[in-house]
């Protein structure tokens, strides 16, 4: 059955009425990063208003893909375990040229993690089962049909349409959460720096039984390259909740989309995908790519966050996920500075999620390089690099339909050793590892955490967490040494690490993450 777009119920805003005391925190827009935004400060106890000029959430199934970091994120939420139960969880990829499957690869490998490499789940689950959570949570008031139309960022004054009339906010910050068309970044004359492709890919979703889908029932990312299908392009088919199976065709630069997102002219080509005609289209769009992004993201009281700040092509799973990667970062910084920390954390928020997104940014330009090559030379390369995929394993790496989003390093972190793993390095997020009758990462979150493993942590005013040390624990924390103290920050990033209980090394890591330095 079809999802059912059932709208949320429009209040009365006070601010009608008598004018409103000024919000520590106003936040503009209602979709999976505003919604998230505005949960995470309320697990910092911040309190925030989420305005947003709708009633209903995202029509068609949009962002898909969520990511094993996202999933984590949504466990500190209180959505992780819907998402995972409506979800269809996957994590092995099968690449094909022609009709032939090239090879195929394993996102998670090992065992003992608490969530999968990737669930797929509609966008509109997402955002019903975050604003739910949100109208539940007194720190949170969520306005739905509240349309901004001013915005002033030295300041922070909104100026607000509703269905009863207009009025004023004023807030600390606003975070402007409004996606990839952002009204507030039109107001404020901002403009995005980047690329856009001549290319054009069709979305389709489709409803059909589970027995009829190319490769039956089993829930895996399938990319071609010049299918029979297709000729001459590329295809992604992915499996969704509901017996919805989305489907991405490529269709070249001179595609009219208007045209391409007529039914009589979708439905053919998805009969030669699929190879029979019994489905039921739900859901189309027509979209280019493009990767850009702000200058900053931060300016004045106005800090932009998820699609309002930077944009990338779809394929790798890069927006949504590095939306809530935002969220992740600025959650705990801007609880900070509320609450009388250095204003450095905010531009430290800058500073990472630009690098973020410029790291993105170009994973997802090389997609697209490859998916569709510039010349005769770059289609030539890309072909002869599928040919030498299907025989050896070192031209597996060059191949690339969309590198699938994990969470950057960042850059710059202090204390290091690098005795220790990998997996674990300062400005990677802590990995997790079954504890106890749960899992660890959990632990090591809202603030700052000293993880001590086989030694005593120095006493300097932060948490401190001493778990047995598993296996696993051991191979992702420890390698061959025999202890190790971790200094993790409240976003589960490790900001420094140690062989030693230095007291005085870690103590200056304490100050700098407070200051925003790491």
């Amino acid at each position: 059955m079809p999802y059912d777009y059932a709208p949320f119920p429009y209040r009365r805003p006070p601010g009608l009425d008598a004018p409103e005391p000024r919000h520590p925190v106003v936040i503009v827009g209602a979709g999976p990063v505003g919604l998230a935004m505005a949960l995470e400060l309320a697990n910092h106890g911040v309190p925030s208003v989420v305005v947003d000029d709708n009633d209903v959430v995202s029509v068609g199934s949009r962002a898909i893909c969520w990511s094993k970091r996202s999933l984590e994120i949504f466990d500190r939420l209180g959505i992780a375990e819907q998402a995972v139960e409506k979800g269809v969880t996957w994590k092995v990829g099968r690449t094909f040229h022609g009709d032939r499957e090239v090879f195929n690869f394993d996102l998670l490998p090992e065992d003992a993690h608490q969530f999968p490499a990737f669930v797929n789940l509609q966008q509109y689950y997402v955002e019903q089962y975050l604003a739910e959570r949100a109208l539940a949570e007194p720190l949170v008031d969520l306005r739905f049909k509240n349309r901004v139309t001013g915005v002033d960022k030295t300041s922070g004054r909104l100026e607000i349409e509703t269905p009863d009339g207009p009025y004023a906010l004023e807030a600390e910050y606003v975070l402007a959460c409004d996606g990839a068309r952002s009204p507030l970044r039109d107001m404020l004359g901002l403009s995005f720096e980047g690329q856009t492709f001549e290319e054009r890919f069709l979305i389709a979703d489709i409803e059909m039984a589970k027995d009829s889908a190319p490769g039956g029932d089993t829930p895996e990312r399938h990319f071609w390259f010049e299918p029979t299908f297709h000729p001459g392009q590329s295809a992604l088919l992915h499996k969704q909740p509901d017996n919805i199976y989305r489907i991405d065709l490529q269709l070249g630069w001179d595609a009219d989309p208007e045209h391409e997102k007529r039914p009589e002219v979708v439905i053919p080509r998805i009969e030669k995908v699929v190879g029979h005609s019994d489905f039921r289209l739900d859901w189309v769009s027509v979209y280019t790519f493009r990767c850009a992004r702000l200058d900053r993201f931060v300016h004045d009281r106005v800090i932009f966050v998820g699609d309002s700040a930077h944009v990338v092509s779809p394929f790798g799973a890069r927006g949504g996920n590095g939306g809530l990667q935002d969220v992740d970062n600025l959650g705990w910084k801007l609880a900070a500075v509320l609450n009388g920390g250095d204003p450095g954390l905010i531009e430290s928020y800058d500073r990472e999620r630009v690098f973020a997104a410029d790291e993105n940014i170009a994973n997802s330009a090389r997609a697209t390089g490859f998916m569709t090559p510039a010349s005769p030379v770059a289609a030539m390369f890309r072909d002869e690099v599928l040919a030498l995929a299907g025989k050896t394993a070192f031209a597996r790496p060059m191949v690339n339909s969309g590198r699938l989003s994990r969470p950057c390093i960042y850059p710059g972190n202090r204390a290091d050793d690098p005795s220790l793993p990998d997996a674990s390095r300062p400005g990677a997020v802590a990995p997790d590892a079954p504890e106890g009758n749960g899992w660890l990462l959990p632990q090591l979150a809202r603030a700052p955490h000293l993880l001590a493993l086989g030694c005593a942590a120095p006493d300097i005013g932060v948490a401190v967490i001493s778990p047995e040390i598993t296996p696993e624990i051991r191979a992702r924390y420890l390698g061959e040494a025999d202890q190790a103290i971790y200094l993790v920050r409240p976003d589960q990033v490790v900001a420094g690490r140690w062989t030693s209980a230095d007291e005085t090394a870690i103590a200056e890591a304490v100050a700098a993450l407070w200051a925003g330095q790491a």
